[in-house]
C-alpha cells in the first residue's frame, strides 16, 4: 500500500518542477522532501526520479503514480463536497484567485452578497493573471480561479480542471479625445454606427498604443487586431493594469482595447469603438478543480460572483 502523504509529494513535484519549490510551499526542507521520496521509490520499487542537470524529473512510471493519485485526490475533494452538503451551514475558508479588472469589480460586491448570507465563509483572495492562478489551482494553492480567455487564444486546461462560464465581457477601441487645444469635453456615444471597426483601427496606423506585457493573451490578440487591419502597433506602454490604460487614453497619450467591465456601470470617459464581430469578446470563467464544483463553499461563491456581473457587466451609455 502506498503512502498518501508521499503520493502527494511527488504529485507536488510534477506541479512546481524543484524538489525546493516543494519544500517551501508546504513548509519542509528540501531533504525532508527527497528523503520521503526515497522511500516512495522503496515502497514502488521502480525508479521515480531521474537527474536532468541540477534538476529532477519524473520517470515513466512515476508520471502513472501522479495519475492515480489525481485520482485519489479528487475522490477525496468529493467527498469533502458531499461531508459538506450534509450540513446545514456553509463554512471555513476559501481560496479565490482572480485577475486584476475581476478582482476590482466582482469581487467585491460578491463578497458583500456572501457576508449577508454565509456569515461564517471566510474567503482569501489573490490577484493573479490567469497564466499563473490555474497553475497554482492544479497545486492546490487555490480553490477558485477567475479567469479570462481572450478571442482566438483560449488557455487550455488540464483534465483535472472544470470551467463554468460567467460572462461575456465586451472589448471595443478606446481612442483619446485630446487635441492640440487640450482635451476636448464631448466624448462621443459607446456606439458609432458611422465608424466601421477597420476604419477606426486603421485611422490609429500612427498613434502610440497601450498594451499588456508581451506573451500574454491580451497582447496577442491585441496586436493580431492591428494587423489584420494593416499596420503594426507602436506600442510605447505596456502594463497589466487596465485602469492605467485608460489613464493614458483620457490624457491622450495613447490608444487601447478595453472591456466594458473597466466601467463598472459607470459611463465612459473616453470614445468607444466597435471592434469586428466575433473578436470583441473575453469571456470570464471560474475554475475549479474536477471533484470540487459540488462543495456548497464553491456553489455559494460562484452565486455570488454571478449576482455581481449584473450591475458590471456593461457601461452605462
Amino acid at each position: 500500500m502506498f503512502d498518501l502523504h508521499r503520493l502527494r509529494l511527488l504529485r507536488e513535484l510534477k506541479h512546481r518542477g524543484t524538489l525546493a519549490a516543494v519544500a517551501a510551499a508546504l513548509s519542509y526542507s528540501p531533504s525532508t522532501v527527497s528523503q520521503q521520496l526515497s522511500q516512495l521509490e522503496a515502497e514502488a520499487g521502480v525508479r521515480l526520479l531521474e537527474p536532468v542537470g541540477r534538476r529532477v524529473r519524473l520517470t515513466h512510471q512515476a508520471e502513472i503514480l501522479v495519475a492515480h493519485t489525481e485520482a485519489v485526490l479528487e475522490r477525496l475533494e468529493r467527498a469533502q463536497a458531499d461531508i459538506a452538503e450534509s450540513l446545514n451551514d456553509v463554512a471555513g475558508t476559501l481560496r479565490v484567485a482572480a485577475f486584476q479588472t475581476a478582482a476590482l469589480t466582482l469581487v467585491p460586491p460578491a463578497l458583500t452578497l456572501l457576508r449577508a448570507a454565509h456569515p461564517r465563509l471566510r474567503l482569501h483572495v489573490t490577484q493573479g493573471e490567469p497564466e499563473d492562478a490555474l497553475p497554482a489551482l492544479l497545486a492546490r494553492d487555490f480553490d477558485l480561479v477567475v479567469t479570462e480567455e481572450y478571442p482566438g487564444g483560449s488557455i487550455p486546461h488540464p483534465a483535472e480542471l472544470e470551467q463554468d462560464p460567467l460572462l461575456a465581457d465586451t472589448l471595443r477601441l478606446a481612442t483619446p479625445h485630446r487635441t492640440d487645444d487640450g482635451p476636448s469635453t464631448a466624448v462621443p456615444s459607446l456606439h458609432r454606427a458611422d465608424d466601421e471597426p477597420p476604419a477606426a483601427l486603421r485611422s490609429l496606423a500612427g498613434h502610440p498604443w497601450v498594451m499588456e506585457p508581451e506573451g500574454t493573451a491580451a497582447r496577442r490578440w491585441a496586436v493580431a487586431l492591428c494587423r489584420d487591419a494593416g499596420f503594426e502597433p507602436d506600442v510605447r506602454f505596456e502594463s497589466s493594469d487596465l485602469f492605467l490604460h485608460l489613464r493614458l487614453v483620457e490624457e491622450g497619450h495613447a490608444a487601447a482595447f478595453l472591456p466594458d467591465l473597466v466601467w463598472n456601470g459607470r459611463h465612459p470617459t473616453v470614445p468607444l469603438h466597435p471592434l469586428p464581430h466575433g473578436r470583441h469578446t473575453r469571456r470570464i470563467s471560474t475554475v475549479v478543480r474536477r471533484g470540487r464544483a459540488r462543495h456548497p463553499a464553491i456553489t455559494a461563491c460562484r452565486t455570488a460572483l454571478r449576482q455581481a456581473t449584473q450591475n458590471a457587466a456593461r457601461p452605462a451609455g
